[in-house]
């Protein structure tokens, strides 16, 4: 009695082969392709803790904060900031950034507008609200103040983070909350 096992050898006939190594060209080559096209349209992670974004230019290049801090005290720069918002930068007497920003739409009804340094006041073309250098009404039509948001600069980078407490204008819940 042969109590041997029968060994198979497993056969992989030469079509087998061949249909493995052309799939697995195909497949290297498609990924090989589709990765670049794939990070072309993921965009890079730009944002840090609690939902903060980089600051940018018109074109949507990052600012670094020494252009910024090479303006004079006093001087309010305009940066792209959290969705896209045009939002003040406030540089300093002692040369740094102000960790608050002021994000330019009026709250009347959206509009953009310029910081008049004559008069030291934010003032909306359209319908002639006005503003304080910390965003607070001084005249209407606007009902609230404007927008603030966190400045931090972390090695000559500006990031922007939503303002989420007490308005230390009005020491209240903000609006935009």
């Amino acid at each position: 009695m042969n109590r041997s096992l029968p060994l198979e050898n497993p056969s992989l006939s030469r079509r087998q082969l061949l249909n493995f190594l052309t799939g697995s060209v195909v497949a290297s080559t498609a990924a090989a392709v589709l990765y670049p096209v794939a990070k072309y349209f993921i965009p890079p992670a730009e944002s840090g803790e609690g939902g903060a974004i980089l600051a940018k230019d018109i074109l949507g290049n990052p600012i670094p904060a020494s252009q910024i801090l090479a303006q004079p005290a006093g001087t309010r720069a305009l940066v792209a900031g959290l969705a896209g918002e045009p939002t003040y930068l406030i540089v300093k007497q002692e040369g740094t950034l102000d960790n608050m920003g002021i994000v330019d739409n009026c709250t009347h009804l959206g509009c953009t507008f310029p910081w008049n340094e004559n008069d030291q006041q934010f003032q909306c073309p359209c319908h002639g609200s006005r503003y304080s250098a910390d965003g607070s009404v001084i005249r209407g039509p606007a009902p609230l103040p404007l927008k603030l948001v966190h400045i931090a600069v972390t090695d000559n980078a500006i990031w922007i983070s939503p303002w989420l407490e007490i308005d230390p204008r009005t020491n209240e819940t903000p609006w935009w909350v």
